[in-house]
């Protein structure tokens, strides 16, 4: 294990790595393997970049991000500008289906409505994040599955020990009809969002409580 002071060197060189992120206005700390992001971008999507860089570090157990979406006056729109750039792009992606929604105030996209499967709901998040003019998404897209959750744990347990990038042998799956809990520990970011990702491709499946810690 790394102490806090490499794991913030780590993170800082993977944020100055990353060519969509001006990691000089970022600000990196870390306490007890939790990375502390602070600061000003200019998109929302260098957020988001920003945040995806610092989990990618090793041995990083969680990320707290402060960072704020400042704005240049040439990425200025009106809610009513993005709210039909959203709607484009959401109809335009064949994976979103048409019960999905938008709601804009301030800059702020409210993605309303249900979808059937997480992935549809994925991305709709993902064709907002990198539209100008968007200082936040908030998605409240409700899962409502067709499938029945009858065999939910069985089939996440089979597809975990399927993944070859997990160590299922750490992972446990609890089940109430469609709602899942994953606990246990893996090592690293990258298993924990392979195994959340299992759980959520089982049919039948409304949430994912994901426990699972890094050691």
């Amino acid at each position: 294990m790394k102490n806090d002071e490499q794991l913030q060197a780590d993170v800082e060189q993977e944020l100055r790595a990353d060519p969509s992120i001006r990691a000089e206005q970022i600000g990196v700390s870390v306490k007890g393997g939790v990375v502390q992001l602070d600061g000003h971008v200019e998109s929302l999507f260098e957020k988001w970049a920003a945040e995806r860089a610092a989990l990618r570090a090793a041995n990083v157990e969680a990320v707290a991000s402060e960072i704020s979406v400042d704005l240049p006056a040439s990425a200025t729109r009106t809610d009513e500008d993005i709210a039909r750039a959203v709607a484009n792009q959401l109809a335009w992606n064949s994976t979103v289906p048409s019960t999905v929604k938008v709601q804009v105030t301030g800059g702020q996209v409210q993605l309303v409505g249900t979808t059937e499967w997480h992935y549809q709901r994925e991305a709709a998040e993902s064709a907002v994040r990198w539209l100008k003019g968007v200082r936040g998404v908030q998605n409240e897209i409700t899962i409502t599955p067709t499938a029945s959750a009858h065999g939910v744990k069985d089939r996440i347990e089979k597809a975990l020990k399927r993944n070859a990038a997990l160590d299922a042998h750490h992972i446990t799956v609890e089940s109430s009809g469609g709602d899942v809990t994953l606990r246990g520990v893996v090592r690293s970011w990258a298993e924990r969002e392979q195994a959340e990702h299992a759980a959520w491709a089982a049919p039948g499946v409304t949430s994912v409580d994901d426990q699972i810690t890094i050691s």
